[in-house]
């Protein structure tokens, strides 16, 4: 068939999808501006309240002492083949059994792991990554570094840079965003997944057009689609946004203590230490509208019924896309996002039980 009559019949549809997308992007930033309006007066409100510790927030000059504990492992750097870039990451029993890496979400670092790496370092090579943009790992400035390509590709850098040809991937949040899309595009690599509290990109952007209660759950996202604001507002009164969200008596992680607390806000603390982990949200509606996709890597899925971003009917058209038999899935009964720290207890009973076959 000629090409021009290729391009031809192919126009209706391309400009079906321009006009889709420029209409998403319009919602998009639509909502971003009624979410900067939100939390400008939550973050002015708090300001206000706490006159002392005015508008900025406050760089730490010391890192907490739990960030050191030797019992989590030995803190090492690896230098991506791919990008180049160097990555910050926590090792412990090497030689102990097969590699378990650890990949977390926001606002949180390594340290989000220190249960499961004490738990499991017995029987696996656990390592907790600071992922791009975090902590001591590099952090490129311009949004075009944090595409989920790109993070993705990091993944796959890191098992191999650490010797191995698969691992069992463990994540949480976005970690967990990227560990679906790992395991699509990476099957080989991966032997085992347990993911903590986040859906396939392609399954979130399909629910929740189905589901209008989802978007308001997941409000701050459209917030994190603008320029500067988002790291103004998160770091006024001292990061109080982030300190709430960590130690909500009902939305945050129980039992948090202050010396925790400050092992996340410290790296955050730092000279554009939350524009990094923000444009991963500054990615996130680039390639909608999102293709569905079979899933088939052997699966734990571990949800809180009262978790405060997600939808726990998320669960049910996740295990819709997977081939049967491969997903494991567990609302856990009162139990909100921050399970690898609030029921750690329960979490590794359930990871114990989905990995014994691979013990010796």
């Amino acid at each position: 068939m000629p090409e021009l009559v290729v391009t031809a019949l192919l126009a209706p549809s391309r400009l079906t999808l321009k006009l889709l997308r420029a209409f998403m992007w319009s919602l998009v930033f639509s909502a971003a501006l009624v979410a900067a309006a939100v939390y400008g007066c939550i973050a002015l409100t708090h300001v206000l309240c706490r006159p002392r510790r005015g508008c900025c927030g406050l760089p730490r000059r010391t890192a907490p002492v739990c960030l050191s504990d030797p019992e989590l492992g030995e803190h090492c750097f690896l230098t991506l083949k791919s990008s180049g870039l160097r990555l910050h990451y926590v090792s412990a029993g090497r030689g102990n059994g097969p590699l378990m890496l650890f990949l977390h979400g926001f606002p949180q670092n390594w340290f989000s792991w220190r249960y499961q790496l004490r738990e499991f370092q017995s029987r696996f090579h656990v390592v907790a990554v600071d992922m791009r943009g975090y902590g001591s790992s590099d952090a490129p400035r311009d949004v075009d570094s944090y595409t989920v390509d790109l993070l993705t590709a990091d993944i796959q850098d890191v098992i191999l840079g650490l010797g191995y040809s698969k691992c069992i991937l463990v994540a949480h949040d976005w970690g967990a965003l990227l560990a679906w899309n790992f395991s699509i595009y990476y099957p080989s690599l991966v032997e085992r997944m347990v993911v903590v509290s986040a859906a396939p990109m392609s399954v979130y952007q399909d629910y929740s057009m189905r589901h209008i209660g989802q978007f308001f759950r997941s409000n701050y996202v459209f917030l994190f689609q603008l320029p500067w604001l988002p790291e103004k507002l998160l770091s006024m009164s001292d990061f109080q946004i982030l300190k709430t969200t960590l130690t909500h008596h009902k939305r945050g992680i129980p039992r948090l203590s202050p010396n925790e607390l400050e092992a996340f806000l410290y790296d955050f603390s730092q000279p554009g230490g939350l524009t990094g982990p923000l444009n991963y949200y500054r990615n996130i509606f680039r390639n909608f509208p999102l293709e569905p996709q079979e899933l088939a890597t052997p699966t734990l899925l571990l949800w809180g019924e009262k978790d405060t971003y997600f939808e726990h009917g998320l669960v049910g058209a996740i295990s819709r896309r997977f081939v049967p038999g491969r997903l494991e899935a567990h609302i856990l009964p009162g139990v909100g996002h921050w399970i690898p720290q609030s029921h750690p207890e329960e979490m590794h009973q359930y990871m114990w039980a989905f990995l014994q076959d691979l013990l010796h």
